[in-house]
């Protein structure tokens, strides 16, 4: 498989962003970078990143669970920040995000963590959530949700889709400015345009919104229903942390409140003046809810 890797002088002066990389080298020798902070013998949070982001997008809520003693691991998703990125596109699918995720999490061998997951990060942790819950000792689900393609995505994700498709160059930094409802510095824009020095170097973030299962027979669209099913028998405790200004997820904090047993009497959340990217709005708010979850269950 040929794949690029972002050269590390693209990293420097990272705002806000202190931690240095780890490494590791999946299966079929593709290396994935992952920031692990905090104490060894801590209790983990591990957060998954989504579209077109990585794991800077988690340096404020980094910051809030480490303080009070936790462990935080963030990946980067192959494709996206220091991790190898894959040049053909056909390279990305579904399945094969799955099976690097899980190779990522063997190759660690923790023991049950505390899931964050936005975006993608949910496509793929709530369905690993779903397919292996014995992984997990809690979630947290923010601004994402696990479709089976059976219900129709809103027109902002369509309109989002095709804009991702046609654009003949994809603006990352500007994606995420405009997925937040705060102001973004330019500072944090070129951060996130960081992992791509050009347009070779985005066909993972270029596949992503193709993937999402937005038809009954997408091909992602089985096992998906298969894992929404395990979703339905999760008992371990299940916080939604949604935003209130993201049009994309808006509802899906309801329809996992209503179909996740763990997530029963929790104190769900709904974070003021934050848009899909609710790490970088609120940030600091999230990390907070996350360790005083993690601390009270």
């Amino acid at each position: 498989m040929d794949a690029l890797r972002t050269p590390d002088e693209r990293f420097t002066d990272l705002p806000d962003f202190p931690y240095a990389p780890r490494y590791l080298e999946l299966e079929g020798g593709l290396r994935m970078a992952y920031v692990d902070e905090g104490p060894r013998d801590a209790p983990v949070v591990l957060m998954l990143h989504g579209e077109p982001s990585w794991s800077f997008l988690y340096r404020h809520v980094i910051r809030e669970v480490t303080a009070v003693g936790l462990r935080a691991i963030a990946p980067d998703l192959i494709g996206f920040g220091r991790s190898d990125k894959p040049t053909r596109r056909e390279d990305y699918t579904y399945a094969q995000h799955m099976a690097w995720l899980r190779g990522f999490l063997d190759a660690l061998a923790l023991p049950p963590v505390t899931l964050v997951c936005q975006d993608w990060g949910g496509l793929l942790g709530l369905r690993l959530v779903g397919e292996e819950p014995e992984r997990f000792a809690r979630v947290v689900a923010a601004n994402t949700f696990l479709p089976t393609g059976d219900v129709r995505p809103p027109d902002a994700f369509f309109a989002w889709r095709t804009f991702s498709q046609t654009a003949p160059v994809l603006p990352v930094g500007g994606i995420v400015m405009r997925g937040c409802a705060r102001p973004v510095s330019p500072a944090v824009i070129a951060a996130y345009d960081a992992p791509f020095p050009d347009e070779t170097y985005k066909a993972g973030a270029r596949q992503f919104p193709t993937l999402v299962p937005a038809s009954p027979d997408d091909p992602a669209a089985p096992a998906n229903r298969a894992a929404w099913a395990g979703l339905g028998a999760f008992t371990r405790p299940f916080l939604t942390a949604f935003s209130d200004s993201d049009p994309i997820t808006r509802g899906g904090d309801r329809a996992l409140q209503a179909h996740v047993p763990g997530a029963r009497g929790q104190a769900h959340t709904t974070l003021v003046r934050g848009g899909h990217f609710l790490q970088e709005d609120v940030g600091d708010e999230l990390g907070r809810v996350v360790a005083a979850f993690v601390r009270a269950t």
